[in-house]
C-alpha cells in the first residue's frame, strides 16, 4: 500500500525529529508538532484534542505511540474532524515532514561589513599557524632562580 508507505515515512520523520537517532515511535511533543505541521489543528480539532487523541491511542503507561498506534489516532481525528480517513490521510501525505523556524540575524555594521575592520583584524585577524613552531618554542625554558629569573634576564638588567 503505496499511501500506508508515504504515511509511514512521515510518522518516522516526526518521530525522529530533532534527535541524532532513528526512533520507531512517536512522543506526545513529537505527535503535536505533526498535527501542527500538517495543518491539523482548526477550530474543530484543537492543541488540546491532540492531546487527548494521543493519550486515547497510546498504550496505558506509555509515553510513546507505534505506528499502529498513530493509524488508531487518525481514525479518531478523522470522526472529531467529520472528515473520512482517507481524507485526512491524503492530506498527511501531501505534507513535507517536520517544518523548523529559526531566526535570521540583523545585518550589524561593524560585525557584518569587513571593510569597517580595523587592526590585526583588517589584514585577515590573528593566527595561530605563524611558523612559530609549537607552544615550547614560545616559552623560555632555561634555568632560572628561586625568584623564577632567568640567567640570561639578571645579566641583561
Amino acid at each position: 500500500m503505496a499511501q500506508g508507505g508515504d504515511l509511514k515515512s512521515l510518522f518516522l520523520s516526526f518521530a525522529g525529529y530533532g534527535t541524532r537517532q532513528d526512533q520507531q515511535e512517536l512522543e506526545g511533543s513529537k505527535f503535536k508538532k505533526l498535527c501542527s505541521d500538517c495543518g491539523l489543528v482548526d477550530k474543530k480539532f484543537t492543541v488540546t484534542d491532540v492531546d487527548l487523541m494521543f493519550a486515547k491511542s497510546k498504550t496505558k503507561g506509555s509515553q510513546k505511540m507505534t505506528f499502529p498506534e498513530f493509524e488508531k489516532a487518525l481514525e479518531l481525528i478523522a470522526e472529531k474532524k467529520g472528515i473520512s480517513v482517507d481524507d485526512l490521510k491524503s492530506k498527511l501525505n501531501s505534507a513535507s515532514g517536520p517544518k523548523t523556524q529559526a531566526t535570521t540575524p540583523d545585518y550589524v555594521k561593524f560585525h557584518d561589513d569587513k571593510s569597517t575592520y580595523t587592526g590585526v583584524y583588517a589584514n585577515g585577524g590573528p593566527t595561530n599557524v605563524d611558523g612559530k613552531g609549537d607552544l615550547s618554542e614560545l616559552c623560555d625554558r632555561s634555568d632560572a632562580n628561586v625568584r623564577g629569573v632567568t640567567q640570561k634576564f639578571a645579566n641583561s638588567h
